[in-house]
């Protein structure tokens, strides 16, 4: 199947959001002083609710009105909507009985209720829903006026499903509350342009997807959507994920039962260094962002895992990467994102872990990415692609050669500390890894200065086995007058301004070191 080459908007990107927005702003003000970490369970937890409420009550209509397929259909048979893959809600679940019920007091135990019942006859929904809005500090007035919020999200025509609308507005709200918390949003949240970037770059068509620290689950949200955009159906890729936190696993199990994605999440929340809930798995396709620079994890020396050594205690980068690769298959493709410093690290073995992995001739492409991408962190990630077969007879024989990539200069600056990138960035990155595969409908590759490279694996060899693009890509040639200054200017006042905020940290940190020392004020 030929791939686009012609990125179109999608229609729940965020330049085409409209009410969305509208419903944010009015269920931020009903926050009030609640923490957005906890608030975001409250919101998205009522607004799961009313998606497979209103799914119900659309194949529910269809039994009522008996005709066709559905002649002498029991409207109350769970398995009728079991068949058609409908979550069964039972009445004191429904959505318009607990809108009726808003405005009373007792509101909170309604809803806890409602999730018992859901998860009690869904055994998919087992532990993922959030039973906890009775507690004593939850405002109930706002309680109630947050579910005639969300009611007010109505199906308006046979092709404008409230499945669709709920799945935007479950989207946009959960880059909001990534916003909103900061450092902690990174947890579960990975900007939707960075996921498309990994998810168009490896094409998962047909096949397993699996991501071990998988969040929210945008990781296959983004793969259904680009098999869908491409002519493929729900269900030509087979979902498998993991994630340590039971809060976010929940998230992950509403995003996608919210839009009919199934999924194997494993029977629980599980540390995947300590406990890996797919052992025997072998993924067509791993789409991942590990946590960065991760110091606190647990490592066990002899670990079947580490083929190309044993990964630092001090750092998990390396024990993730070898985690990929010990779960592809023989013609498996890995694409995650990584923090810089994996590229060029020589620090407690990790150098020679990479010259391993690139001597293997694993590594099929790297990009470096422009910072202030990420809500968690202002530093500047890269992502590594790697392949298990770099001649599979789909694509140019690619042995012993590797893409370098430099997009560090794309993207726009959307705040002072954001950035994002928009249609043509992802396309340019996107087309360019194509097309250097030689793929049908891809354009002819070139090397072009100062932004892609192929490189010989004896080229990397000579580099020190250090994966940097700008080590490879050289130079831009740039004509006099070309770099505008109303472009550059708030990029680099906005880098100035994070070198300030370092600077502010590390001299806070040196006097506090100093006064335990005796030479402070």
């Amino acid at each position: 199947m030929p791939i686009s080459r012609s990125s179109k908007p999608s229609s729940d990107s965020a330049a085409s959001l409209g009410f969305e927005a509208k419903l944010w702003s009015a269920a931020d003000k009903l926050r009030n002083n609640m923490d957005a970490g906890e608030y975001k369970h409250v919101v998205l937890g009522l607004i799961f609710l009313k998606y497979i409420s209103d799914a119900f009550e659309e194949h529910r209509s269809k039994l009522v009105s008996g005709k066709d397929e559905y002649k002498g259909a029991n409207p109350e048979d769970p398995d009728e909507y079991r068949a058609e893959h409908v979550f069964w809600v039972p009445k004191e679940a429904r959505w318009e009985h607990l809108q009726a019920r808003a405005k009373l007091p007792t509101i909170g135990k309604d809803v806890d209720d409602a999730m018992v019942a859901i998860e009690r006859d869904n055994s998919r929904l087992k532990g993922s829903l959030n039973k906890n809005y009775g507690r004593a500090d939850l405002d109930k007035h706002r309680l109630g006026e947050l579910i005639d919020l969300i009611g007010s999200i109505r199906l308006v025509d046979a092709g404008n499903r409230s499945k669709d609308l709920l799945g935007r507005v479950f989207e946009y709200f959960l880059t909001q509350f990534a916003s909103a918390e900061g450092k902690n949003g990174g947890q579960f949240y990975t900007p939707q342009y960075v996921v498309r970037c990994l998810v168009e770059m490896l094409a998962p068509y047909k096949g397993r997807i699996y991501d071990p620290c998988c969040g929210s689950g945008g990781m296959f949200v983004q793969s259904e959507k680009f098999v869908e955009a491409h002519g493929g159906k729900l269900g030509d890729i087979s979902i498998y994920g993991q994630e340590s936190n039971p809060t976010t696993r929940r998230l992950a199990v509403m995003n996608l039962a919210l839009r009919g994605i199934e999924a194997d999440f494993g029977p629980e929340a599980a540390d995947t260094f300590r406990r890996d809930l797919h052992p025997d798995l072998r993924a067509d396709f791993i789409l991942a962002n590990p946590p960065f620079n991760d110091s606190d994890w647990f490592r066990k020396d002899d670990d079947v895992r580490w083929k190309y050594g044993v990964p630092p205690k001090g750092n998990a980068n390396f024990a993730w990467v070898q985690h990929f690769i010990h779960h592809l298959g023989s013609q498996g493709m890995a694409g995650f994102v990584l923090a810089n410093g994996s590229m060029s690290s020589n620090q407690s073995g990790e150098g020679d872990i990479r010259k391993a992995i690139i001597e293997a001739d694993l590594v099929d492409c790297m990009v470096a990415m422009p910072g202030q991408l990420f809500y968690s962190t202002q530093i500047p990630v890269c992502l590594w692609f790697l392949t298990k077969n770099k001649k599979d007879g789909k694509r140019r024989d690619r042995r012993k050669e590797t893409l370098f990539i430099d997009a560090r200069k794309l993207g726009t600056l959307v705040d002072r500390i954001h950035r994002e990138l928009g249609e043509a960035d992802i396309e340019k990155i996107v087309s360019t890894y194509h097309g250097w595969r030689e793929e049908k409908a891809a354009g002819k590759y070139e090397d072009i200065a100062g932004f892609c490279k192929s490189s010989s694996t004896a080229e990397i060899a000579a580099h020190g086995h250090v994966l940097t693009p700008g080590r490879y890509v050289g130079a831009e040639e740039v004509e006099d007058g070309d770099d505008r200054f109303e472009e550059t200017m708030p990029r680099l006042v906005a880098e100035l301004y994070i070198q300030f905020a370092e600077s502010a940290k590390l001299e806070k940190v040196i006097k506090g070191n100093l006064r335990e020392l005796g030479y402070g004020n």
